[in-house]
């Protein structure tokens, strides 16, 4: 275990140094459904919770414990949650203390799924979702009443990528006792939520965690930062009895633990109700990915700023979206204080022509994928308006910061010189057809 608080050290060294029955260096995969108990009262402890261990894979597993420990070590918080995917990551962070008549305050900066999820799904299950522009942080207080359970954000919000205020919105929360969740998805390593006041943090572990596209998971951190208990009327589900648990009060049960009440009760109740279970496999994935995860996002982010200055010279591009192209002089101070090290391998751009531009550029491409994804270490494209934010009204995808004519680049670590190459020859593609067409 290592105390440095630096990435590159964290990604390698956090969590366990070798496998204690074998010495093995590299994490195995616990390729196992159940474990043995020692002995009856061993497993009633396990069960009671009075030590913690493995019970049911489902539930928690060696290989994904092993991810958890360097993801809440990378992040800064003090303990993690595996899950099957990032949607499943934001769903399980909300309903772990948000029930039927609540409501939470979201960032109208975010991934189109996650809009749908919570302005749709969760309004089936009468979860209210109120969304409010982040360009003014008092937005969030005023959307705020006694059943508000969460403030919901994107870090560095996919599509529009412009920075969110964490340390105004947390201010703004704690003063009235609600946390704020941060999905840090688009920006780990450069950005440390808990830093700045977030008192929950979620991945989509697929991106660049994984880095190389071949899993599908995602990440619950908790900061240990937040006073549940203190604020017991507004969290009756971590301060109450809970049938479902033999009528643990979570903030009582763990407090041997340490400050984790948040992230057992996710993973006693939910994980093991919802079964939202990250495989061992994939875990081994991720594992593998992080030990690159520094190097990658220092070559993402170079790749993406060398994209966008080559994007805002060219005839074709209407305007430039990316962390160090804004002009608004509050969005340049937010990009500063919280973005260290990098900007993240995102660029969006907004081509002439609208919608049919932005279908024939990505028509174009010869090297970068066409693929529903980001944060691999490939290139990859999409035209969000008929894909990733279809499902959107067009009001909603405005809001989003997605227009027709909106590309979406998830810039890799190829040489800049052929990322560069194939957009310049779709661009051309694109504006020869269009003067054709017209």
């Amino acid at each position: 275990m290592t105390t440095s608080r630096n990435a590159e050290t964290l990604a390698l060294h956090a969590g366990p140094r070798m496998d204690p029955t074998t010495g093995a260096v590299a994490v195995p995969i616990y390729q196992t459904t159940a474990y043995q108990f020692r002995d009856t009262e061993h497993a009633a402890n396990l069960f009671a919770l009075k030590e913690l261990g493995n019970t049911y894979s489902r539930i928690m597993n060696p290989t994904c414990d092993a991810l958890e420990q360097k993801m809440a070590a990378l992040e800064g918080g003090v303990a993690a949650l595996a899950v099957s995917s990032g949607q499943a990551a934001t769903a399980m962070a909300v309903q772990n203390i948000c029930g039927a008549g609540d409501n939470i305050v979201v960032s109208t900066d975010i991934y189109g799924g996650t809009w749908n999820l919570f302005a749709n799904t969760f309004r089936t299950l009468g979860i209210e979702a109120r969304f409010v522009d982040p360009a003014n942080p008092e937005a969030f207080r005023k959307a705020t009443d006694k059943r508000t359970r969460a403030y919901y954000a994107e870090s560095l919000p996919n599509p529009k990528l412009a920075m969110f205020p964490i340390a105004e919105v947390a201010r703004i929360g704690r003063e009235l006792g609600v946390p704020l969740i941060v999905d840090n998805t688009a920006s780990p390593v450069i950005c440390q939520p808990f830093d700045h006041g977030a008192a929950i943090i979620v991945h989509s572990t697929t991106k660049y965690i994984g880095g190389h596209g071949t899993a599908i998971g995602g990440m619950i951190i908790d900061g240990g930062n937040f006073d549940w208990e203190k604020h017991a009327g507004r969290f009756p589900m971590l301060n109450q009895p809970d049938p479902s648990y033999h009528g643990a009060v979570w903030t009582e049960a763990v407090k041997p633990l340490g400050p984790i009440a948040y992230l057992l009760k996710a993973r006693a109740t939910l994980q093991r109700d919802l079964g939202m279970t990250m495989s061992a496999f994939s875990a081994f994935q991720f594992i593998q990915g992080m030990e690159t995860l520094a190097l990658r996002m220092r070559e993402h982010s170079r790749n993406a700023a060398d994209v966008a200055e080559y994007l805002a010279r060219h005839e074709s591009v209407i305007r430039v979206i990316h962390p160090g192209h804004h002009t608004d002089a509050e969005l340049k101070r937010r990009t500063a204080a919280y973005l260290k090290g990098g900007m993240g391998g995102l660029v969006g751009f907004e081509m002439k022509g609208g919608m049919e531009a932005g279908k024939r550029f990505i028509d174009s491409l010869k090297m970068f994928y066409h693929v529903a994804n980001i944060g691999d270490v490939r290139s990859l494209a999409i035209h969000p308006a008929s894909t990733t934010h279809s499902q959107l009204s067009e009001a909603e995808q405005l809001a989003t910061g997605v227009t027709p004519g909106y590309i979406r680049l998830s810039v890799g670590i190829e040489h800049i010189s052929d990322i560069i190459a194939d957009l310049d020859q779709a661009l051309a593609s694109a504006t020869v057809t269009r003067a054709k067409a017209a």
